[in-house]
């Protein structure tokens, strides 16, 4: 019982800390959001070979309708495969925001995202050409632009204020949850054990946060973050975790493109690539802090 109230306090402090970083990052966030009105997505629908390359670039700033604006652009054919991958891998969900609030250095965030945009832009092309060689039958464009996005991480109706404050409300309550849970299994488990499976154990670090980052939620995305920032694992299986992280645009593609076994083959390609630039990471030794 003592551990469960030690775990509450630690967790309602750490939470509580990153109130006011969220609500800045969460207003020019908005901000931005709303004056690109989808007008990034649309000029990488209509990127043709470049649209790997804008997608990796646009993807990276941390909105979390872009990845589901993708989505609905490869179900109505107006965008391919690698430029949707692109948009997949860059996507952080809600990296950046934790990041900032957590009091990461700036030089370490933006090496994080430059590595990215570079993994996604990398696999985005490859896909790109291997598909447009050897995977030549697509899905025909549909006849009208979808207008309906399938998903808007915005409240319809609601201000840029009451927006804010509903964005940060729903982070800082995942936080807390995986906050509290964190530091209740680093007390009965150990730090030092829980490290040792997560970062010495080969692969299992980076396969696990592959798999957490599946997950369609921006939870997936705040847990890896989480378990970063505390040391839990490390620079490849958080890389893992947050290239395979493409928030809702999951969900949407499943709603939006009824060929399920492609939707299951897109999953397998984007697991296997983001697993793939994590081993490479953890390998090669690199490090962003």
């Amino acid at each position: 019982m003592e551990v469960l109230i030690h775990s509450l306090e630690h967790g309602i402090k750490d939470t509580l800390t990153l109130i006011p970083f969220l609500l800045v990052t969460y207003l020019i966030m908005e901000s931005v959001e709303r004056a690109d009105n989808g007008r990034a997505a649309k000029a990488v629908s209509k990127a043709g070979p470049f649209g790997p390359l804008l997608g990796a670039l646009f993807g990276a700033f941390p909105q979390c309708g872009f990845s589901a604006a993708a989505a609905n652009f490869y179900a109505a054919g107006l965008v391919k495969l690698g430029t949707l991958i692109a948009v997949f891998m860059s996507t952080s969900d809600e990296m950046l925001p934790i990041f900032i609030a957590e009091k990461v250095a700036a030089t370490s965030i933006a090496k994080i995202i430059i590595v990215k945009i570079v993994i996604a832009l990398i696999f985005g092309y490859i896909i790109h050409f291997l598909s447009g060689r050897f995977f030549k039958k697509q899905q025909s464009a549909l006849a009208e632009y979808r207008e309906e996005h399938g998903h808007d991480c915005s409240e319809d109706g609601h201000g840029i204020i009451e927006e804010v404050l509903i964005r940060t409300g729903k982070t800082l309550a995942i936080v807390l949850v995986i906050t509290v849970i964190l530091e209740f299994v680093l007390d009965t488990v150990g730090e030092d054990i829980l490290k040792s499976v997560m970062m010495d154990v080969p692969v299992l670090g980076e396969a696990l946060a592959g798999l957490v980052g599946l997950i369609p939620n921006c939870a997936a995305s705040i847990l890896i973050t989480e378990l970063y920032v505390s040391g839990v694992i490390g620079s490849g299986a958080m890389m893992s975790g947050l290239l395979v992280s493409a928030g809702v645009g999951l969900l949407v593609l499943f709603k939006e493109n009824k060929n399920v076994k492609e939707n299951i083959m897109i999953i397998a390609v984007l697991y296997v690539l983001s697993l793939l630039a994590g081993l490479v990471i953890s390998w090669t030794g690199i490090s962003f802090i």
